[in-house]
């Protein structure tokens, strides 16, 4: 069987869709109370995040319990870094139509800087759940970044983790340095994605400072000296800058790489997907903290208003413990739900068995015993993308 890099999501043993009256789960009330649109919306969504193998079937059962609201999502993908743009010309021209965007902290940082965003929380809070009381604490923390103007859908610890090939590296880094050292001696054979485009670029460019040592891990332009002299020198042994993750996991996976930097769910899903040997392993440094990741649905500004109220009852939906249940996926954002207590248990028998097959038990213990960072805050997650294209990439 052929498998696509960007991940299909798993619907087999899908649960069945939940009614829309789930006061218990901290929801608004049902859907059947909106005021119902002239005719059922086309919605547009759009997915700069690779979210949608964890939540395009959320979506599928909003739509199949409101026809009378929605008669048909649109999805479609966009890179990471174009996609603030792109909404930004549609608004200069006061001609949005995109409802809706699956985005991680990277569009989300450049979106705050340019305005695009709806304000969710200051004009819709007492029509979405109450956050803090149904979210995990660090999905609770990341809920913070947002700013208001998103709402976290999917979270994981991410990393940063390195991955390898046993059979070439016998003895992998326990530490910074030590990484340091086996790229110098194995030129070319250690690989990551450019970071303004790739979960674990971003996550090992967020995570040196900790492993380093540096001044400010908050700070990357005044805080950073031993991470940018680090980064610095490991380029001198890295042959180029994939523009993506997929197109790393595919270098590893044909041997052309030897080590990679990776997240859980980076580790687990390319592997279920046969893209990465089954048997790669997986190796912390010392002084290792998770830099934890999260994917938010945003809505542009200047969508008409009556499409709003249906937009946000449809972020509500995304948040019933049923519907999160389906981010187990295969591995690709692991664990994947945003919501507290929701056991994998809960999601799909298909989900079960990937995990059960290629998760990694040593994986419970380093959530549990390793602390939890969050990732830069959007003002300077802009910085040190601009900084790491201008004084790493371009070189």
């Amino acid at each position: 069987m052929t498998h696509d890099i960007s991940r299909r999501h798993l619907i087999g043993g899908a649960l069945g869709v939940s009614g829309l009256g789930m006061a218990g789960l901290g929801v608004h009330p049902a859907a059947a109370q909106l005021a119902k649109p002239k005719s059922p919306l086309l919605l547009n969504v759009v997915d700069a995040a690779g979210n949608l193998a964890l939540t395009q079937p959320a979506f599928d059962n909003y739509r199949k319990a409101n026809p009378e609201l929605v008669s048909r999502i649109a999805f479609t993908k966009a890179p990471s870094p174009e996609l603030p743009s792109k909404i930004k010309a549609q608004q200069g021209a006061n001609r949005v139509d995109i409802d809706l965007v699956i985005i991680g902290p990277d569009a989300l940082s450049a979106g705050l800087a340019d305005d695009i965003y709806y304000d969710l929380i200051g004009e819709q809070a007492k029509n979405l759940p109450d956050l803090q009381s149904i979210y995990l604490d660090p999905a609770w923390r990341m809920q913070g970044l947002a700013k208001g103007r998103g709402v976290v859908i999917s979270y994981y610890p991410s990393g940063p983790l390195l991955e390898y090939a046993p059979a070439r590296v016998k003895t992998p880094p326990t530490t910074a340095e030590e990484l340091l050292d086996w790229a110098k001696q194995n030129p070319k054979k250690f690989i990551y994605a450019r970071p303004a485009n790739s979960g674990p670029g971003r996550t090992f460019l967020m995570g040196l400072p900790y492993l380093l040592g540096d001044t400010d891990p908050k700070d990357p332009v005044k805080g950073w000296d031993k991470t940018w002299t680090y980064l610095k020198e490991l380029h001198k042994q890295i042959e180029y800058y994939p523009t993506g993750t997929g197109a790393v996991m595919k270098e590893f996976g044909d041997g052309t790489r030897d080590m990679m930097v990776t997240t859980t769910g980076w580790d687990i899903n390319p592997r279920a997907l046969g893209i990465v040997p089954k048997d790669a392993k997986i190796q912390t440094l010392k002084g290792f903290r998770w830099v934890v990741d999260a994917h938010y649905l945003s809505i542009p500004k200047g969508l008409p208003a009556e499409r709003i109220p249906i937009l946000v009852d449809l972020i509500s939906h995304m948040l019933k413990k049923d519907q999160q249940a389906y981010a187990y996926d295969e591995g690709y954002f692991y664990p994947g739900p945003a919501v507290k207590d929701v056991p994998l248990s809960m999601a799909p028998k298909a989900s079960q068995d990937t995990l059960a097959e290629y998760g990694r038990p040593e994986y419970e213990k380093l959530i549990a015993d390793n602390p939890k960072e969050l990732p830069l805050e959007p003002v300077q997650l802009v910085q040190a993308f601009r900084r790491w294209d201008e004084e790493i990439g371009s070189k």
